[in-house]
C-alpha cells in the first residue's frame, strides 16, 4: 500500500522547504510519493520546489505547476490526476498543519475502523493556536451546518486533514476551485455512507499578513456548497 501527500501551495517560499524536509524525516508506516501543486506562485516558491525535487531520489517526488492561478480546490483535482498512491492525504504548505501527525491519521483506515479520517483541532482544544475569532465562528456554523444537514458527528469541517483511499475521492468527481474543497468532499462523502472518524491534531494557525489566503467570501461559498450538495 502506498500514500499520496497532496500538497497544494502558492507563494509559500517562507515555509516549503521547512515542510518538505519535515515530511522526509518523518517515519510513515507505509510507502508514499509527494505531489506538489504549485498555483502559479509570484514569489520563489516553485523554484524552491523544483531543487528540492531534484535532490530527493529515495522519495517519488512530483512537482506540477498551473499556468494561472486557479484556487487550492483546482490544485488538488490536478494533483489527483498525477497520483499514484492508495491513500491520498491533503496537505497545506504553510506548516499549520505539521506533517509529522500523518502517520497517526492513518493507522484507523489500516487497521479497518474508517473509510475517512480527517484531523481535528477542536478534539484537544475548545479554541485551537493561531485561529482567530472570524475563523473559529465560521467553522463552528459549517461544522454545525455539515451535521444537521448530513447527519455527521465530525468536529472540524474546514481542516485541511482528510484521509481516504484515492479511489474514492477521484470517484467524487470534484468541482471545487478554490476553499469550497472541504464542504464538497464532506456532503459527497456524507451521502455515499462512508465511515467518517475524527482524530485529534495540533494547530498553528498563521495570520492574514503571514500569508492566510482563505476570505469572508468563502465562507458564504461554503455554505451555498453544503446547501447546494443536500438538496
Amino acid at each position: 500500500m502506498k500514500l499520496s501527500i497532496l500538497i497544494p501551495t502558492f507563494n509559500e517560499e517562507q515555509t516549503i522547504e521547512r515542510l518538505l524536509r519535515r515530511i522526509l524525516e518523518t517515519a510513515f508506516p507505509i510507502d508514499y510519493e509527494v505531489v506538489i501543486v504549485d498555483d502559479h506562485s509570484t514569489d520563489h516558491t516553485y523554484a524552491i520546489e523544483r531543487r528540492l525535487r531534484e535532490s530527493v531520489s529515495r522519495v517519488p517526488f512530483k512537482v506540477l505547476r498551473n499556468r494561472v492561478n486557479k484556487g487550492k480546490g483546482a490544485c488538488i483535482r490536478q494533483g489527483l490526476k498525477h497520483a499514484t498512491g492508495d491513500l491520498v492525504v491533503i496537505q497545506d504548505g504553510d506548516l499549520e498543519y505539521d506533517p509529522r501527525q500523518i502517520p497517526r491519521l492513518l493507522q484507523p483506515i489500516l487497521d479497518g475502523n474508517a473509510d475517512i479520517v480527517c484531523g481535528s483541532r477542536f478534539l484537544k482544544r475548545r479554541w485551537p493556536e493561531g485561529m482567530g475569532w472570524a475563523s473559529w465562528c465560521a467553522n463552528r456554523v459549517l461544522t454545525g451546518m455539515t451535521n444537521v444537514l448530513y447527519g455527521l458527528r465530525v468536529t472540524d469541517l474546514e481542516t485541511c486533514y482528510k484521509v481516504m483511499k484515492r479511489e474514492q475521492l477521484t470517484a467524487l468527481r470534484l468541482r471545487c476551485n478554490r476553499f469550497e474543497f472541504e464542504p464538497e468532499a464532506m456532503a459527497k462523502l456524507a451521502k455515499q455512507g462512508r465511515r467518517i472518524v475524527d482524530a485529534p491534531i495540533t494547530y498553528h494557525g498563521r495570520s492574514r499578513r503571514e500569508g492566510k489566503k482563505i476570505r469572508a467570501k468563502d465562507f458564504f461559498i461554503a455554505c451555498w456548497t453544503l446547501l447546494r450538495y443536500r438538496f
